[in-house]
């Protein structure tokens, strides 16, 4: 009979001081490995599938992320250390499996130890593929999100107590496919498998009202005091994911909220015969976490989308006032233990909240309260575009929560009477001011609210920042110009590049040693070797390595093959006008088309792919994802090109993809129009994995291309004065089309039918956008955008120099790690500091 892998009781060569549990070298983590196959699973090797050698594995890393866990806490808790609270609707952490195996220190000894098992890691991990057995956590949409589980890899490698709070949704983000070239929807569901990472905490729950009405009353001492009657009452339990510093004992505190009813379940009328009545109020609460953002065009999606925040909002406050309590601390410190950053607009309701649990609740009178309050919440902006300040309609902000109303009323009320004696003539300024819209039907505008509420406000680059002060938040900037600062964003190099590029991780170390790691300056050293030939070789063929990944995975899952020895031309973001994804395909059209009036045209062969989701609810951009996918096909096909261009584009671009990606660019498209990208983070990560940038000077470009150098960044296009110029002077774009034959060539070919099987009418209505209106000026940046693709091409074909500029530009690109990002929070907005954690068994 087969001999089967049972857990062995006593592991001889485990050394006596490392238990098995919880030990890092290869004898413990194979036994470790086999008692969670057991144990947990209840499988044995022979029987195994690969969703149970991953959930083993996985259960074995929680083990040791525990074990670090339980020390922080322990060490927190006698420190009675400063904590910062991250809100953010929005986190994208990626696949936890290789993060935690690179941040613990011991990715070669899982190796080694499941290959004793007759098992391989990178199989497990899906290096080379895509991560099936480990679905992405679907918490995110974009650079929001990303950027928010970047910080909080960063504040627990810089060993800053820290907690994250968001929503554990069900569904997340959806799947993307694409069918005949159009974007379909699909449920994201990452959880059917189940989240070995998690730790549900029943005992951690708070009761969440809605609706209903308030009432005055006096209290024991006489005083009026709000009660708060409501129509409805769900709870929010917590799920504890541990976010694992790297080379440390830190381990923070991702704490998503799941809805759920009071009660499961209504017997009486079960037994009324209403069998689905009986379990309406658990379907009803658990709507709330179900979607990561509903489709709010409908009234019901805005009434679900603002829940959504007060809900994670609420609980997380609850939550740190009972941690705040449970320390035996007065209310009136509350700030000072606690700094809570605000990730956009969505968590603002967070104002008027804790002013609520503590004059409604706490019985803080209401000076104090308002004090606290402004001293807790500081506020970062993510967006330049007026229509996304979030504002909600004041008769759905009223129904749904009407103490909140009442507290926004007082607030603002408060507000205006001080801003009226500042300004008494000025009666525009004020209603821009007030966090009621007042022009037309009524709002409640919580950019406002943030800003009146919060001790700090940032921007995310310095030309982001700049502008709030001069744009949508010039009047707050004027009365607080001390409360607004540039916190430029960042990312990790873990996870974008150890993790997706563990070629140039090796390269890197081998030459600088390991503490790039978590000292990205250190990259400054690469430049001595930027011009020595057997160093560019090196790295020349680290990067043809990741290409041909990329270029295989393609091939599988696309069954379009591209010469990983072509100029990879990535644009990989969220699908949008401003992002000029349509500026791209007109130039890869108007390159068509040159190719097919001269056969002979000499270039550097290309793939131009792109990746990213729009919308549901986005018309254009969806056509945009129609007219790539159509494009694709007919030059894919065109025997005429003999494959010197390809387009693809590539599905459900999530992290998992975006590790395949980024370190197989050339090309990064950063080409959105200058003065509407608040800094993008996507930039980085090309940049920082030796691809360079062509781009506008938008968002974080702007510093990027200080830091690199202007000769190792290809440049085009209007800056963000230039573009309000053009506009007010009065853009007309028919004009440019009229003028400029190659711009005029390439709409008329998109509108001829050719890319859309003869059908004329299919993309009309972006042509006709862009002749007409072109709000974000595509065709005014055309002519220069096709001269800096030219310039990218013919450099391409200079080897020495193009890889020179690569090296360089990984070398210049230690500022734009999340960890610098982070050190300046703490420094100048949260006054936090760090607390180092020993790991005591």
């Amino acid at each position: 009979m087969k001999k089967t892998h049972a857990p062995n009781p006593v592991d001889k060569t485990t050394p006596l001081h490392e238990p098995t549990r919880t030990g890092l070298s290869v004898t413990a983590i194979k036994q470790a490995f086999l008692d969670n196959l057991f144990y947990v699973q209840g499988r044995f090797l022979e029987i195994a599938t690969p969703n149970d050698h991953y959930q083993a594995l996985a259960y074995t890393l929680r083990d040791r992320l525990l074990l670090r866990w339980v020390n922080t806490v322990q060490t927190y808790k006698e420190s009675n250390c400063r904590t910062v609270c991250y809100l953010s609707a929005e986190y994208l952490p990626g696949p936890h499996l290789g993060n935690n195996l690179i941040n613990l220190g011991i990715m070669e000894n899982a190796r080694a130890a499941l290959t004793e098992l007759g098992l391989d890691l990178d199989t497990i991990l899906d290096l080379d593929v895509i991560m099936e057995h480990e679905e992405e956590p679907g918490l995110g949409n974009g650079g929001l999100g990303r950027l928010a589980a970047c910080f909080m890899d960063s504040l627990a490698t810089l060993q800053i107590p820290a907690i994250g709070y968001g929503i554990r949704y069900e569904y997340g983000i959806f799947d993307q496919i694409i069918r005949d070239g159009w974007q379909v929807e699909t449920g994201d569901t990452w959880l059917h498998y189940g989240n070995p990472w998690e730790v549900r905490r029943p005992n951690v729950s708070f009761e969440i009202k809605v609706g209903g009405r308030t009432e005055n009353y006096s209290d024991d001492e006489g005083r009026t005091r709000t009660r708060w009657v409501s129509q409805d009452v769900f709870r929010g339990v917590a799920f504890d994911t541990p976010i694992l510093g790297h080379g440390v004992n830190t381990v923070n505190l991702l704490r998503l909220w799941a809805a759920e009813a009071p009660e499961s379940f209504d017997f009486q009328t079960f037994n009324q015969g209403d069998y689905a009545g009986a379990v309406m109020r658990k379907v009803r609460s658990e709507t709330v976490s179900k979607v990561l953002y509903p489709n709010d065009e409908a009234d019901s999606g805005k009434r679900l989308r603002l829940m959504q925040q007060y809900f994670f909002v609420s609980c997380a406050l609850q939550d740190m006032l009972r941690i705040h309590l449970g320390n035996d601390l007065p209310l009136e410190k509350f700030h000072e233990k606690f700094a809570a950053q605000l990730n956009d607009t969505h968590p603002t309701i967070a104002v008027a909240e804790l002013m609520r649990l503590l004059v409604d609740i706490h019985g803080v009178d209401w000076d104090t309260a308002w004090g606290v309050t402004t001293r807790t919440f500081a506020y970062t902006n993510h967006t330049l575009l007026p229509e996304a300040l979030e504002k909600w309609p004041l008769p759905l902000f009223q129904n749904l929560l009407p103490r909140h109303m009442e507290i926004v009323y007082e607030i603002n009320r408060r507000f205006l009477d001080d801003m009226r004696l500042r300004y008494p003539y000025d009666d525009a300024r004020i209603g821009r001011l007030s966090i009621i819209d007042e022009t037309g039907a009524r709002y409640v505008r919580m950019a406002n609210l943030a800003c009146v509420g919060a001790f700090a406000v940032n921007g995310v680059a310095a030309l982001h920042t700049r502008l709030l002060g001069e744009t949508v938040l010039r009047d707050f900037h004027d009365i607080w110009p001390e409360k607004f600062q540039n916190k430029t964003n960042g990312v990790t190099p873990r996870r974008f590049i150890m993790l997706a590029n563990p070629g140039l991780s090796g390269l890197l170390s081998e030459s600088l040693g390991e503490g790039w790691v978590t000292d990205l300056e250190r990259l400054r050293g690469l430049e001595k070797f930027a011009g020595d030939t057997a160093f560019q070789e090196r790295w020349q063929v680290v990067k043809r390595e990741r290409k041909a990944n990329l270029a295989n995975f393609i091939a599988r899952t696309q069954g379009v093959s591209i010469d990983p020895d072509s100029l990879f031309d990535i644009q990989a973001k969220r699908i949008h006008e401003y992002k000029r994804q349509q500026l791209n395909v007109l130039h890869i059209v108007a390159l068509y088309n040159r190719l097919k009036q001269n056969p002979g045209l000499d270039i550097a062969p290309r793939a131009f792919i792109f990746g990213g989701k729009a919308a549901p609810g986005y018309a254009m951009a969806k056509l945009i994802i129609k007219l790539i996918n159509s494009v694709a096909e007919v030059i894919n096909r065109d025997p005429d090109i003999r494959d010197r261009i390809k387009v693809v584009f590539v599905p459900d671009y999530n992290v998992k993809v975006a590790q395949h990606v980024y370190p197989a660019a050339n090309l990064s498209e950063q080409i959105s129009t200058a003065g509407k990208e608040a800094s993008g983070t996507g930039n980085m990560k090309f940049s920082m994995n030796g691809a360079l940038t062509i781009g506008t000077l938008d968002g974080a470009n702007v510093e990027i291309r200080e830091e690199v150098g202007a000769e190792n960044f290809f440049l085009f296009g209007l800056n963000a004065e230039e573009v309000e110029r053009v506009k007010q002077s009065g853009y007309r774009p028919w004009d440019i089309y009229r003028d400029n034959q190659e711009i005029r060539a390439a709409l008329d070919l998109i509108g001829s039918g050719l890319f859309s099987h003869g059908d004329r009418e299919l993309f009309r209505p972006l042509v006709e956008q862009l002749i007409q209106r072109d709000e974000y000026l595509t065709l005014a940046d055309f002519p220069a955008y096709a001269e800096s693709q030219n310039q990218a091409g013919d450099a391409y074909r200079d080897v020495q120099r193009w890889t020179r500029m690569s090296i360089l530009n990984v070398a210049r690109m230690g500022k734009f790690s999340s960890d610098r990002s982070i050190a300046e929070y703490c420094r100048d907005i949260w006054r936090a500091r760090a607390v180092p954690v020993e790991l005591k068994r």
